[in-house]
C-alpha cells in the first residue's frame, strides 16, 4: 500500500477584493495593471469576526461530507498556519474539539507559509510510516489579510485568505514520493511581521510593525534562484527525469513570478498550472487549491505523476513528488 492523498477540498470566505476596488483604492493602477502584474482578479478576505479556525473547520466539513469521511476515522490533526487564533493554545486543538474528532488523535499547529503543504505531506508520510497515525487531517489555513496594511500596495494586491483541507493515509493509488527541503533563515526579515511574536510585544498601539512587509525583488531573486535546483533535486531523489512529469504545480506566488519561473524551467504551458484569478496568493493553501482546481479543469487525472513545488517565507522551500 501507497502512502498518498485520499481527497481534498477548500474554503474561501465570502468578502471578495476586487481589482475595481484596489483600482478606486489607488488612482493610477487600472484594474487591467493590478491583473497584469499579479495574475488576480478577485482576493477572497476573512472578515472581522472571521477566524483561521473558522475557515479550517468549514474547509473540514467540506472535505467530510463531500467524501464520506466520519472525524471519527481521523487520527491525527496537523494545522499549518501563521496567523492562528491564538499562540496559545494552539488551534489544531480547538478544531479537533469542533470537528468532534476523538480526544485520541493527536494535533498541533506548524507555523510555516509558502511551502507549507509540501513539509506538510513529508511531515503525514513520517507519522504513517512510524505507525503514529493512520488517517490524518492535514489543513493550511490563512489569514494573512489581518496583518496586511490596506494602504501598502504591494501586498494588498496579492494576498488573499483560504483554507483547504487533505486526508492522508494508505491508499492503492496515490502516492507521496521522495523529498527536497531547504531553509535559509538568513533572510527571515524579507517577509515579516516584526511585531507578531514575544520578541517585539509593542505598546498596545498599531505601528508599522503590525503589518505584513515583503521584500519583493529579494523574495523574486531567492525564488529563482532555490526553484530550478530543488526541481533537480527532487528528480534525482526519485530517479526519475523531467519527461517523467505530467504536470507541475508550483505554490502560486503571482502571475509574473509563475511565468518567469516556468520559462527558466523551461516547463510547457499545457504541463504547468496558473490559476489565482480568484484567490490570489492563499500562502499555505495555494498548491492544494491549485490541484483542486486543475482536477475540475481536467488537467490532471488519477494515476498522474505530479512535482510540487513550494516557496516563500522563511525564507523556506521543498519540493515533492505525487502520484495523483
Amino acid at each position: 500500500m501507497n502512502i498518498g492523498i485520499k481527497a481534498i477540498e477548500y474554503y474561501l470566505p465570502q468578502k471578495i477584493l476586487s481589482n475595481s476596488d484596489l483600482a478606486e483604492a489607488f488612482p493610477g493602477w487600472t484594474e487591467e495593471k493590478i491583473f497584469n502584474k499579479t495574475g488576480i482578479v478577485n482576493r477572497h478576505v476573512a472578515n472581522d469576526e472571521e477566524y483561521v479556525s473558522d475557515l479550517a473547520y468549514c474547509a473540514a466539513k467540506k472535505l467530510f461530507e463531500n467524501h464520506s469521511i466520519e472525524p471519527k476515522d481521523i487520527d491525527f490533526v496537523i494545522l499549518f498556519t501563521q496567523s492562528p487564533d491564538y499562540n496559545v493554545p494552539t488551534t489544531a486543538c480547538i478544531l479537533q474539539d469542533r470537528l468532534e474528532i476523538p480526544k485520541s488523535a493527536g494535533a498541533f499547529d506548524i507555523n510555516l507559509g509558502c511551502s507549507a503543504f509540501i513539509y506538510g505531506l513529508a511531515v503525514a508520510k513520517s507519522l504513517i510510516n512510524t505507525n503514529i497515525a493512520k488517517n490524518i487531517l492535514l489543513i493550511t489555513s490563512e489569514t494573512y489579510s489581518k496583518y496586511i496594511d490596506p494602504k501598502e500596495k504591494s501586498v494588498v494586491t496579492i494576498f488573499g485568505d483560504g483554507a483547504a483541507a487533505t486526508l492522508i493515509s494508505c491508499n492503492e493509488v496515490s502516492q507521496i514520493k521522495e523529498f527536497d527541503l531547504g531553509t535559509d533563515g538568513s533572510g527571515a526579515e524579507q517577509l515579516i511581521v516584526p511585531s507578531s511574536g514575544i520578541r517585539s510585544k509593542g505598546t498596545g498601539k498599531v505601528t508599522q510593525d503590525d503589518n505584513l512587509y515583503m521584500n519583493g525583488p529579494e523574495i523574486f531573486n531567492f525564488t529563482i534562484d532555490v526553484v530550478p535546483k530543488s526541481i533537480d533535486n527532487v528528480l534525482k531523489k526519485n530517479n526519475l527525469t523531467f519527461n517523467d512529469i505530467d504536470f507541475f504545480v508550483f505554490h502560486q506566488a503571482n502571475g509574473y513570478m509563475l511565468n518567469h519561473l516556468r520559462k527558466k524551467c523551461n516547463i510547457p504551458e499545457d504541463k504547468f498550472f496558473i490559476n489565482m484569478i480568484d484567490t490570489g496568493n492563499t500562502v499555505s493553501s495555494t498548491i492544494p487549491i491549485a490541484l483542486c482546481l486543475a482536477e475540475k479543469e481536467g488537467r490532471i487525472k488519477r494515476g498522474d505523476t505530479i512535482l510540487l513545488v513550494g516557496f516563500g517565507v522563511g525564507l523556506s522551500w521543498g519540493s515533492t513528488i505525487i502520484v495523483w
